[in-house]
């Protein structure tokens, strides 16, 4: 009868080394997987497992496979597997008699090389079966928090980054900050954004871009925030360059900006180093659609605002030297605040009275603009020159698709007919 060493041999030992460590599979599930993977490669060889017996302890690297089989009298055996002739079964034990139960150790060496290399495929598949399974539930779970990786490996479409247990994550180049320059081997944090499972197979998408980055990251800094007496109402960002969080609290007692920016931008200079120098502006929030609007412009200040809650839009009038203020360096400015009051915002010069009564129709600059201008920026609701010039010059580039160049030259046009 085989011993539990002869039918381990160096090839089982080596089959139980590879899969006795695998992370992420509890125990009692590995040896689940273990004595299913003896019972398939038992079945195919024998043609059935019911008659056997599998103890298996991937803690030792252990096991025993045990064959039940019934004495019946010699030349009676119809199947191999489930019978055993008498004489047979006295070889084993002298005095087996007909009609009892032979259970005999099982020399799985003896299955030949096949059978063990049969084994640790079915092993090996069942296992990272299980471990895609773990990894996709661990992470799931973790849609919108902040975890951290080992940048691994850097491609032109992505960076692949390494957690704690080994697991792949990836940022792909969309999610990453313009300014972020990575190095392998150091330590970056980034928001799970989705986990894919295409075919059982696990992808864990990861962004620094996502506002959500920036407002777990505020969640992080600001105690107030965590212990639920400031919350963040909406965010919007420019990855890199610049972002606007609206905050809101119940207690009058606290100033939620204030709390959030610290002593002298104590508490978000962190995240600002974090975000490639990304500037963060902490507005007050209100259910006030103007004020917020207002708010949102900042640091410009707002004359009036003309809302139209249907379509979602709002007009907003300026002196003249605020429109610079409330459109921003190339239109950051009121692009933000435009993603976060959720409102399309125009700027306008506030004109009076009697600068508007000298206005004039486009068309009537037909003979010194193409008319196809002229159209292209009526399409946009300006009618008048007056309304051209009060509008803000990267509006007319933006709204009416037209080129720097052919704006400039209808401003100059128009500028000239009232010098």
């Amino acid at each position: 009868m085989a011993t539990k060493k002869d039918a381990k041999g160096p090839s089982m030992i080596e089959t139980f080394q590879e899969f006795k460590e695998t992370k992420n599979i509890d125990r009692t599930t590995l040896v689940s997987v273990l004595e299913e993977s003896f019972r398939n490669v038992i079945a195919k060889i024998f043609g059935s497992d019911e008659n056997f017996d599998v103890i298996v302890n991937p803690d030792k690297g252990d096991f025993e496979i045990h064959r039940n089989r019934i004495v019946v009298a010699d030349g009676e055996v119809q199947d191999e597997n489930k019978e055993i002739s008498l004489t047979d079964a006295q070889k084993i034990e002298p005095d087996y008699e007909v009609g009892e139960e032979v259970s005999e150790e099982v020399d799985f060496k003896k299955f030949g090389r096949r059978a063990i290399l049969n084994l640790r495929q079915t092993l090996a598949s069942k296992i990272l079966e299980l471990e895609h399974d773990s990894l996709y539930n661990k992470y799931k779970d973790k849609v919108g928090q902040v975890v951290s990786g080992e940048v691994y490996q850097m491609w032109k479409r992505e960076v692949l980054l390494i957690d704690d247990e080994g697991n792949e994550l990836h940022l792909p180049k969309m999610e990453q900050i313009p300014n972020d320059n990575y190095h392998k081997g150091e330590t970056i944090r980034a928001i799970v954004k989705e986990v894919l499972n295409e075919n059982n197979n696990p992808r864990i998408i990861l962004s620094r871009t996502s506002p959500q980055f920036l407002e777990r990251l505020l969640e992080a800094e600001v105690p107030e925030i965590n212990d639920g007496l400031i919350t963040i109402r909406r965010v919007a960002r420019m990855p890199g360059e610049r972002a606007k969080v609206a905050v809101e609290s119940y207690d009058d007692r606290i100033d939620p900006v204030g709390a959030c920016v610290g002593v002298k931008g104590s508490r978000v200079h962190g995240i600002v180093r974090e975000l490639g120098n990304e500037n963060i502006d902490v507005i007050n929030f209100s259910n006030n659609t103007q004020l917020f609007i207002q708010r949102a412009l900042s640091p410009a200040k707002v004359n009036r605002i003309v809302l139209n809650p249907e379509e979602h839009k709002a007009e907003v009038y300026l002196n003249p030297e605020e429109v610079s203020l409330a459109i921003g360096k190339g239109g950051l400015n009121i692009k933000l605040a435009s993603m976060l009051t959720e409102f399309t915002i125009d700027v306008f010069r506030d004109v009076n009275e009697a600068e508007e009564d000298e206005d004039i129709y486009l068309d009537e600059f037909a003979d010194e603009i193409d008319q196809w201008i002229i159209d292209s920026i009526k399409e946009i609701g300006l009618d008048t020159a007056k309304a051209v010039l009060n509008a803000p010059r990267e509006m007319l580039i933006e709204k009416a698709d037209l080129e720097e160049e052919t704006v400039d030259h209808l401003l100059e046009v128009l500028r000239a007919e009232f010098e």
